[in-house]
């Protein structure tokens, strides 16, 4: 309470001398990844004054952002990305006011790009980081700042932890692989964002220090070697017993199981089953495709069959008689 009146009185005190309410000082803008807040300085530390803020843009009428505020700091990151605006602050006393105190903004030129999110993981002399644009956090979408810039770079820094000899490499993708590290050794890694086009240099990410692995890349190509190696050994011992296992099956069934032979009448069937007479009582012949062949019988007729045809019996006892050699007798069928 006592405080409060000495505020009070010290106020009418500072407003009596000067005949007016003094107006803010250091009058400025912090706005980080469009987050935009006005500041300034109040012209009595122990005055019991109260600010108001307005802005205009695009040429409209001015408006109210922050009305009879006691704090010295006024957000406005509701506003438009594009564009200027123009703001103003007074301090007021009672009913008494200072002078407007303006200043001019635009935020998609002054804004400060704040650091990118960054994880790393160690690899086989290597680190793998990826990088993570800032976001923005008045927006209702999940927008970040690389939706409203074009030419996005970032500048990844690192160097062994303990040391102050610093690489520098330029990443336009949101990942990069940083190679030909010593292994078992512990880098520190650091990015910011550049924007070439409004001449920006974003701010510096707080360093990720990471050991490197082992350089296992050596293991693995003799690994592979060997496990190829192998299997084609295998492979080639598998066909080699299967192959002595058929040619055993073959010798055993030849030696315990001689092959079967066709008769030969039968083999004659088969290679030619149309002059076999079993077919004539199997199937009917047909007439347009029968085959005749010119069958000739040749016969010695004797002398004395001719005079005794009906006799079969020979004469015993003594030589037959000779009789000069007959002609044969032809007979075609």
């Amino acid at each position: 309470m006592a405080w409060s009146l000495r505020t009070w009185l010290g106020g009418c005190l500072l407003v009596s001398a000067l005949g007016m309410v003094p107006p803010p000082k250091n009058i400025r803008v912090n706005s980080v990844n469009f987050k935009n807040i006005l500041q300034w300085e109040s012209p009595s530390p122990n005055g019991n004054l109260t600010f108001t803020v307005q802005f205009q843009s695009f040429s409209t009428s001015f408006k109210d952002i922050c009305k009879s505020t006691n704090i010295t700091a006024c957000d406005f990151s509701s506003l438009s990305k594009y564009g200027d605006h123009t703001l103003r602050v007074r301090a007021e006393f009672a009913d008494d006011h200072s002078d407007w105190v303006n200043i001019t903004f635009h935020p998609i030129e002054e804004t400060i790009v704040g650091p990118p999110g960054m994880h790393v993981d160690a690899l086989a002399n290597s680190l793998h980081v990826r990088l993570f644009s800032p976001k923005i956090d008045n927006e209702p979408e999940a927008w970040t700042m690389r939706d409203i810039y074009n030419l996005w770079i970032y500048n990844v820094q690192y160097w062994k932890n303990g040391s102050d000899e610093k690489v520098s490499v330029n990443c336009h993708y949101d990942s990069e692989i940083l190679k030909g590290l010593e292994p078992w050794t512990a880098y520190c890694v650091r990015a910011q964002v550049l924007i070439p086009d409004w001449n920006k240099t974003g701010e510096w990410s707080e360093p990720v220090c990471k050991e490197t692995a082992e350089d296992k890349t050596l293991a693995s190509w003799i690994i592979g070697l060997v496990v190829l190696a192998v299997s084609v050994c295998v492979a080639f011992l598998l066909f080699g017993c299967f192959a002595l296992l058929w040619c055993i099956y073959k010798k055993t069934k030849y030696t315990f199981s001689p092959r079967n032979t066709l008769p030969q009448h039968l083999k004659e069937f088969l290679s030619h089953p149309q002059n076999s007479p079993l077919l004539f009582f199997t199937f009917p012949l047909s007439d347009e495709n029968e085959d005749f062949d010119k069958l000739s019988v040749i016969a010695e007729v004797s002398e004395s069959s001719k005079q005794n045809p009906g006799s079969s019996e020979l004469v015993s006892g003594g030589d037959t008689p000779q009789h000069p050699e007959q002609p044969p007798t032809h007979v075609d069928l």
